[in-house]
């Protein structure tokens, strides 16, 4: 299921990013400051409340009308930021009371045709501070509140968690595959190949894709619905509106996938940028992983180094990606895109395999026997057995007496064993160290 998206929306110097801070529950998430027009660029973090996740994005305080560039470039995105929410919370100042600049708020707040909640925020003090003249502005009951001191929080969070969108529902029977990279490396492209026909925009123009677009397609009785998204720039230049909203609608569909396909351009090599969108997949979300070096044709125009070399030169990089399996394409000729098909079906068997307490035991046993836990001082570190806990993706619970004493680098060498053992090609492999009894 997607994760809705709550925006804060208001006039200057009310509070938003304060309010961010308070519930994303980092004091040093957003800027705060007493001077009008702080917070110009937009932030967003994931809040869970209730058992409800949800994204929550601080907007700049919408200005006057002026044609002062800056002013004009915050309105848009503020504009941009109501367009792409799910849930507005729109956040006013008790202490100052009602003034014109909430009118106009009010009225962008109904144009939208979205639900909207009134935060009277800077109640610090409920009982001098009147939040009462809010009520004119036709929104019912304002929820008061103060970011400072987090009175009202709560009730607030309640509200938001009951008006949420239950958000989209998936098909539960298929396999939701997300197409992910940076822009302009032939994301679109290699998606029509798959589908068969030109059911995406493609063009030389990087940024093409700004929405997380849903195509099905069934290859060999298996329902896929592949995502093509937005390429993910560095964060530093993630400096437009669109391009900022492109990034969370990509963090999302990575979300709702269970397996992601990470298009690199060969012509480019694998870069830093690259690697940030590899691990928020597969270290941070947990996805599945296939890596695809489109471009491949224009490479070997070029006489350059050999696949296989490319590949060692990327696990060497990052090590998990000796895990993950490659495919050299191009989207221009066609060169090996079906493959990409094979791989995803094969990821999702590796994702979904058990294996049976027996044979976890007999390979623990097996590598324990062939080096043992470093000792530590006064105190013998035994290992008695283990199994696998989860998957999608796949995790091996390893029970022992102290658990806490088990070095990391002997945690590394479980992993590679039962990597070497058992596969989980393209799959994260959590190793959870238990203490007997637990």
């Amino acid at each position: 299921m997607s994760i809705p998206i709550v925006a804060l929306v208001g006039r200057p110097n009310v509070g938003k990013s304060a309010l961010y801070n308070r519930i994303i529950g980092d004091k040093n998430a957003a800027i705060v400051s007493e001077v009008a027009g702080t917070t110009r660029d937009r932030h967003f973090g994931r809040a869970t409340w209730n058992g409800r996740d949800f994204w929550l994005v601080d907007t700049g305080g919408l200005p006057e009308e002026t044609n002062d560039p800056m002013d004009v470039e915050i309105k848009r995105q503020v504009t941009e930021a109501i367009a792409e929410a799910d849930l507005l919370l729109f956040v006013v100042d008790a202490r100052m009371g009602l003034v014109p600049s909430d009118v106009k708020v009010a009225d962008l707040m109904r144009e939208s045709g979205k639900p909207w909640l009134l935060v009277a925020n800077k109640c610090d003090d409920f009982g001098t501070i009147a939040h009462y003249e809010f009520y004119t502005l036709g929104a019912g009951d304002p929820y008061a509140v103060s970011a400072q001191n987090s009175n009202g929080i709560g009730d607030m969070l309640d509200a938001v968690a009951d008006q949420m969108p239950a958000g989209m529902e998936e098909e539960p029977d298929a396999l939701r595959v997300a197409v992910i990279g940076r822009p302009n490396v032939g994301k679109s492209s290699i998606v029509n190949r798959l589908l068969g026909e030109e059911r995406l925009v493609v063009t030389a123009v990087p940024g093409t894709t700004r929405d997380a677009i849903d195509s099905p397609m069934v290859f060999h009785g298996r329902r896929l619905i592949f995502v093509d998204t937005a390429g993910l720039r560095r964060p530093t230049r993630v400096d437009d509106g669109i391009e900022f909203y492109s990034t969370l609608r990509t963090r999302r569909a990575i979300e709702r996938a269970e397996i992601c396909v990470l298009v690199l351009d060969a012509t480019l090599g694998l870069e830093n940028q690259d690697l940030k969108i590899a691990s928020l997949a597969f270290e941070e979300a947990g996805r599945g992983l296939i890596v695809v070096v489109n471009k491949w044709d224009a490479k070997e125009e070029k006489g350059d180094k050999s696949a296989a070399h490319f590949q060692r030169d990327a696990g060497e990089k990052v090590p998990y990606l000796k895990f993950v399996p490659f495919v050299f394409t191009s989207a221009l000729t066609g060169q090996r895109v079906t493959k990409i098909l094979d791989l995803i079906l094969q990821v999702e068997a590796e994702r979904e395999k058990r294996i049976t307490t027996s044979e976890i035991n007999q390979t623990l046993e097996e590598l324990v026997a062939r080096r043992q836990p470093p000792q530590a001082a006064g105190r013998e570190i035994k290992l008695k057995y283990a199994t696998q806990v989860e998957i999608s993706p796949p995790a091996i619970g390893v029970w022992g007496n102290h658990p806490e004493l088990v070095q990391e680098h002997y945690v590394r060498y479980l992993h590679n064993g039962f990597r070497a053992a058992y596969g989980f090609t393209g799959n994260p492999l959590r190793i959870l160290m238990k203490r007997k009894g637990d």
